[in-house]
């Protein structure tokens, strides 16, 4: 199934709108004008050459991405994929020295007055380094990194907890790495996160 189509039913069966579906779509960096309001320079529109740094960066990024999920779907150095029917997309801009994971949650425009403060609660509390955003209309779950010192733990980490996000949303609302009340959720990441990478490791080895 194409990319698109396959990206429209995910979000169309989450009741989310058209205007998401683009805004998933179009997540990179867009090259900006100067200061002055000069056109942007050949280097600013992602044609420059990616830095060694960058590009290891985004060999490994495609690398976890393959061993969570044998039928990730990658256009350019952008992917969507899927860990346990949770729908994931990474975007990347290695001009700028950016990524991002995303994962759609809901219709902004569902939730009740109450449910957006329990959001910036959350925010600073129990989502930890993936936090929730709202962008276009939708909830949002989160994880921007600079691409250079991405490291695969950090990544793999990025990973489970923006879909951690995802999961508990309307619950506990936690990236699952740290639960100031006491619980399960930390250890219980920390395990899948350490599965993950020993995974890598044997993929790595063979």
């Amino acid at each position: 199934m194409p990319k698109r189509r396959r990206l429209m039913i995910t979000l169309g069966a989450l009741g989310l709108s058209g205007a998401a579906y683009q805004m998933a779509l179009a997540q990179e960096v867009q090259p900006s004008p100067g200061l002055s309001g000069e056109a942007a320079s050949p280097e600013s529109d992602g044609s420059a050459a990616i830095s060694p740094e960058n590009q290891a960066s985004l060999d490994m990024i495609g690398e976890v991405i393959g061993a969570l999920d044998g039928e990730a779907e990658r256009n350019g150095n952008n992917w969507q994929f899927t860990v346990e029917e949770r729908m994931l997309i990474v975007v990347t801009d290695a001009s700028a020295g950016r990524m991002r994971i995303i994962t759609p949650i809901a219709e902004a425009s569902a939730l009740p007055p109450q449910a957006l403060e329990r959001l910036m609660q959350a925010n600073f509390d129990t989502a930890l380094d993936a936090r929730y955003a709202i962008g276009q209309g939708v909830v949002w779950g989160a994880f921007v990194h600079p691409l250079d010192s991405l490291t695969t733990r950090d990544f793999a980490s990025g990973v489970l907890q923006t879909k951690s996000l995802a999961d508990t949303f309307g619950t506990t609302f936690t990236s699952g790495v740290l639960n100031y009340g006491g619980g399960d959720s930390g250890a219980i990441l920390e395990n899948q996160l350490n599965e993950l990478l020993e995974q890598l490791e044997r993929r790595q080895t063979t």
